[in-house]
């Protein structure tokens, strides 16, 4: 216990915990990932992660960094390790509405962020459905995407700069708030997504946006998922771009939605097979004015297309929400996938990018493959279907090992095969390691091996997440 002492006399005593007060750090938000690590350590600034990790390394003890713990890979599990939370780096240090930046530490929590960025009638853009408590640094870490990828990409493309603390206790700053900067190697992308296995990011410089005046929010019945996305690309042809969310919940979906929340209410009347939530964003001021009749243009568009759409029957069904009342349950029923995936029975969780004219292709080679390993499995599917991604959940008859990773093997086949990635945004952690063994180029495993160990020479961030061993 001499390394606990040396680390409080360096952050204090009383933001060093063991026993009893460690235990929550040790469970993250799925409940499937239990620890015992040997202390949490709460720095308060990026000169106290740094004594942390000088004492680490000369140590040669295990380090895990932990944000809002809302992943969904176990990459914060830290048997006889620290966890060092990054909770009480949460400074909003600079909202600078002429450069359109924020500055922030890696314990802001998202929604403390968009509040911040409001007040300046900005936004920062990411959202998703654990932005009440996930943070900056583990969203920065894994390179989380949400619900408005399809306007305005995943956190890495949202972020300017960055600061670093290295393995050895050393300070990385790359806190630019630069557009462009061709100074070699880039090391700011190399470590978001990492999920600290390279470096601990403390602080972040990252891009807003301006707030939209007005939004049309709706749900979509459409007879297929090519039609889906004939009408993605309409309508943006037709808002310049303005599509943020474009969200897929199919016939499954919504049913097992009702099913856990007994209170909802279904999208129509009748029942579809391919549901879509689109959400429309009028930043200009042409698209967010109401015209005489009180109507907003934003609104009236979507109205025009879709009922152009539903005369030649390439949509089925619409229902626009009237206020925000209604915009925000239809956003809730998107946004309880994490409960509707993780608490309904024993499950096979997914999380897979496809190129987005191969979506139907996923869906219909893959029932078949399920069924023929398990045919008591049932499938329910959520997808970010403006930018391919699927969040694919089997639920099996029985819980056997060798059925879940024979069906985690059959998605991984299906996806290979029609050229996509195994993983999406929630990132590696712990549960994809076979799967990186499996598909991962080997190369590129190499490649990622030797960074680990020119960065992290004595292993101590992170170890075990993210790159499997060399066999």
């Amino acid at each position: 216990m001499n390394i606990l002492n040396e680390i409080a006399e360096a952050i204090g005593a009383q933001y060093v915990l063991t026993g009893k007060d460690a235990a929550p750090y040790g469970k993250d938000w799925t409940g499937a990932y239990i620890s015992n690590p040997i202390a949490v350590l709460r720095p308060a600034n990026t000169a106290e992660v740094a004594a942390i990790l000088k004492i680490a390394h000369a140590t040669k003890t295990p380090v895990v960094p932990a944000s809002g713990r809302t992943g969904l890979t176990g990459a914060t599990l830290a048997e006889g390790a620290l966890i060092l939370s990054v909770d009480r780096l949460n400074d909003i240090t600079d909202i600078n509405p002429t450069a359109r930046t924020a500055t922030v530490g890696a314990g802001v929590i998202l929604s403390n962020l968009h509040d911040a960025a409001e007040a300046h009638d900005l936004i920062f853009p990411l959202t998703l459905g654990a932005r009440g408590s996930a943070m900056i640094g583990g969203l920065l870490s894994t390179n989380a995407g949400g619900s408005n990828v399809v306007r305005y990409g995943s956190t890495r493309g949202l972020c300017l700069g960055l600061e670093v603390v290295m393995a050895d206790g050393r300070i990385m700053n790359l806190m630019g708030a630069l557009h462009k900067d061709n100074s070699g190697f880039d090391l700011r992308n190399l470590m978001i997504g990492a999920e600290g296995t390279l470096g601990i990011i403390t602080a972040a410089v990252l891009k807003l946006r301006p707030k939209p005046q007005a939004y049309a929010t709706a749900m979509v019945a459409v007879p297929s998922l090519p039609d889906a996305l004939n009408l993605l690309h309409r309508l943006h042809d037709e808002t310049g771009g303005g599509v943020e969310a474009f969200e897929y919940m199919p016939r499954s979906y919504i049913n097992k939605h009702r099913e856990l929340f007994k209170d909802s209410q279904p999208p129509f009347d009748a029942e579809y097979d391919v549901n879509i939530m689109i959400e429309v964003a009028a930043t200009l001021a042409r698209d967010a004015v109401p015209d005489a009749d009180g109507s907003l243009p934003v609104v009236s568009n979507l109205e025009n297309t879709l009922g152009q759409m539903l005369e030649d029957g390439t949509v089925l069904d619409a229902v626009i929400a009237q206020n925000e009342a209604q915009r925000r349950a239809i956003w809730k029923r998107r946004e309880d996938a994490g409960e509707v995936a993780f608490f309904g029975g024993t499950f096979v969780n997914t999380d897979v990018a496809l190129p987005l004219d191969r979506i139907a292709d996923f869906e219909r080679m893959l029932t078949p493959r399920i069924k023929a390993i398990d045919p008591g499995a049932d499938e329910v599917i959520v997808a970010h279907l403006g930018d391919g991604n699927i969040h694919h959940t089997s639920y099996v008859s029985r819980n056997d090992p060798a059925i879940m990773d024979a069906l985690v093997e059959a998605v991984e086949d299906v996806v290979q095969e029609l050229g996509g990635s195994f993983s999406a945004e929630h990132g590696i952690g712990v549960s994809k390691l076979e799967t990186m063994k499996r598909r991962k180029d080997p190369v590129a495993l190499d490649a990622m091996r030797a960074i680990k160990h020119a960065l992290d020479p004595h292993n101590i961030l992170n170890p075990g997440k993210v790159i499997p061993p060399k066999t």
